[in-house]
């Protein structure tokens, strides 16, 4: 299990099993919430759905950790659609609304990004945000990240609704890495 400490108040915990209550119910809790930009919420029933998330995880080898605030569950963050071979991934992220304007997503984007460059040696990372989900979009600016452009329709909503995304990139290899 790989634990990554971002600062004195905030941890990451690789994701698992016993981590699928407290997920559930946080989004269970905050569907409306949660559900505004992300997609999966709506297909978050039951517990059991959340236990195949997980599965699917560790099956697929993903890194994904829980975000903990002074030892409480405040959202999910981790790497998907890593692509070993040319050497970059996507980061995704939720936090829980109660842990909103603290820090906590753009420090724990900050550390992942540094953990992708060092422990996994890739290259590029990417973040993807629905257009109009300002708070998202906000975290790769502040980090420097480049903005390469909109990909029209590329996430469906509830309510059967597309959404363009912005697409943001770091790239060790061009940019100026600064952590």
């Amino acid at each position: 299990m790989i634990i990554i400490n971002v600062s004195d108040a905030i941890a990451l915990r690789q994701i698992e099993i016993n981590d699928a209550e407290q997920i559930f119910n946080t989004i269970d809790s905050q569907r409306q919430y949660l559900g505004k930009w992300l997609p999966f919420v709506e297909m978050t029933r039951k517990p059991e759905d959340t236990l195949q998330f997980i599965r699917s995880v560790n099956r697929d080898q993903e890194l994904v950790f829980v975000m903990l605030f002074q030892g409480e569950f405040a959202g999910l963050i981790g790497f998907k659609n890593t692509d070993l071979l040319n050497r970059k991934t996507e980061i995704g992220y939720w936090l829980s609304e109660p842990f909103q304007h603290k820090g906590i997503v753009t420090e724990s984007v900050k550390r992942l990004v540094k953990f992708a460059i060092e422990n996994l040696q890739l290259n590029r990372v990417e973040i993807n945000c629905a257009v109009g989900n300002l708070p998202s979009k906000k975290i790769p600016q502040r980090l420097s990240f480049q903005f390469e452009g909109i990909e029209r329709d590329g996430e469906l909503l509830i309510g059967n609704k597309y959404v363009d995304i912005e697409r943001y990139s770091l790239c060790k290899r061009r940019d100026k890495v600064l952590f």
